[in-house]
């Protein structure tokens, strides 16, 4: 493997896109710890000391847009803006004939949904950013200093918006220059630097937590716990690059043309389709909306020091609660069978293998096709949405079970693990195309 990495760093080209990589992820997190002038740090650490539901969004939000609205910098709304453009886009072209036409136009309209995508981000950008500072001063958490009349003048309320509407503008720039320049999925790997940031600090806290004592004591671990934590974690990860990379193949058979002298085709191939094919929007999308109820319960809580909206609150927040999980669980399935539906078309497919003179072997090209995809793709969903509810209540379990601390437990499972492993498997995908180009092994061929 040394072998493979030093290989890796004697190409010219590679090596320059991997430190540009480098470069570019550096400049993302010094601009991560930049706060904006407006805030007054001291009352922000305060406000989010006690875990309150709209801390705890943001802790979710962050997991996969790669923001920091918890401290309020100039990249504090992170590419979330820019996420949640291109899902608005992805959809709208599933459903609408103009841009479903443009999608089909190939690279130009491609490039053209890509333009409006990023105005659509300048946008969004905009109304959360106004938004967030507008919170921001009704917690009073600006700094003194600028209050005038105690309230933050329009001046300072529109800079502060400019000022993080062009971080996340400066963020999309960014992914788009590793795109280009770089290797691997800029915005992708962003994200990934955003997670993987956060894991020096929860070693950090596990280390500290630990004692050489067999069973512990109370608020330390045990080093059997250690090693019960380093077995899991291996099996946790093995099941995710597992499942990640699982297909369902299906035998496809291409028809025989005569060419003059010549037969073409007959080959038999394989379609594959992914066991989760959904990815990791079905977690994003479930555990955003599963965090709105518990705000606003606890918000009314707050307003009207009722014991049943405290009750309320506790239900849908709590990791251990058996509502929230069970809840969590119909709401993964739910949008993985949405979102599947969004992003698979079987008649589209069956219609392009017609095309291409192609056919599933028992099955007549058009209809009957189309509906063996069907079924085929409703039964992969179900096992692929299994994996991803048990991912998701990995970090639950471990929090519950075994008494660690949820910033650890985290790490085991959910977004921030499904979104590391896939950069990761796609990353380590370029960097061998690029090996395997000047002939040599890939980082994951056998010497």
């Amino acid at each position: 493997m040394w072998e493979k990495l030093r290989v890796v760093f004697t190409i010219p080209e590679l090596r320059q896109k991997i430190l540009l990589t480098l470069l570019f992820l550096a400049i993302y997190r010094v601009g991560w710890h930049i706060p904006l002038p407006i805030v007054d740090p001291e009352a922000m650490a305060r406000a989010f000391d006690g875990g309150s539901g709209f801390g705890a969004l943001l802790d979710k939000v962050a997991i996969f847009s790669a923001t920091q609205l918890k401290q309020a910098t100039i990249f504090g709304l992170g590419i979330m803006p820019y996420i949640s453009a291109s899902i608005i886009f992805q959809l709208l072209a599933s459903v609408w004939k103009p841009l479903e036409e443009l999608k089909k136009e190939g690279e130009a309209g491609q490039k053209k949904i890509n333009e409006y995508t990023r105005y659509a981000t300048v946008a969004i950008c905009f109304v959360q950013s106004w938004l967030y500072v507008l919170w921001l001063v009704n917690s009073k958490l600006i700094n003194p200093a600028l209050l005038d009349g105690g309230t933050l003048s329009f001046a300072w309320q529109f800079v502060a918006v400019l000022t993080m509407t062009c971080g996340t503008v400066f963020l999309m720039w960014l992914g788009e220059q590793i795109d280009e320049y770089g290797i691997g999925n800029g915005i992708s790997l962003l994200i990934m630097a955003g997670i993987v940031a956060q894991m020096p600090a929860a070693g950090q806290q596990l280390i500290s937590q630990t004692t050489m004592e067999l069973g512990g004591r109370p608020g330390f671990f045990g080093p059997e716990t250690l090693i019960v934590l380093a077995i899991m974690l291996v099996g946790v990860v093995a099941g995710v690059v597992f499942v990640t990379l699982g297909q369902r193949r299906i035998p496809t058979q291409s028809a025989k043309h005569v060419r003059g002298r010549r037969v073409y085709g007959g080959t038999r191939q394989y379609l594959p389709i992914r066991v989760n094919q959904a990815g990791v929007m079905p977690i994003i999308f479930a555990s955003s909306l599963l965090l709105i109820p518990s705000a606003l319960f606890q918000w009314l809580g707050q307003q009207f020091h009722s014991p049943v909206l405290g009750s309320l609150y506790n239900m849908f927040s709590l990791p251990t609660s058996f509502v929230h999980n069970l809840l969590y669980i119909v709401l993964i399935y739910f949008f993985c069978y949405f979102w599947t539906a969004i992003t698979f078309n079987p008649q589209e497919m069956s219609e392009n293998l017609k095309n291409f003179g192609t056919f599933i072997p028992g099955y007549r090209p058009g209809k009957r096709t189309a509906d063996y995809l069907e079924k085929v793709m409703v039964r992969i969903t179900y096992v692929g949405a299994g994996f991803l509810s048990l991912v998701a209540i990995i970090p639950t379990l471990i929090y519950a079970w075994m008494d660690v601390p949820y910033a650890i437990a985290g790490f085991y499972g959910g977004t921030g693990l499904l979104i590391a492993v896939s950069v990761a498997f796609d990353l380590v995908q370029k960097i061998d195309s690029h090996l395997v180009m000047r002939n040599y092994k890939g980082l994951l061929e056998k010497n």
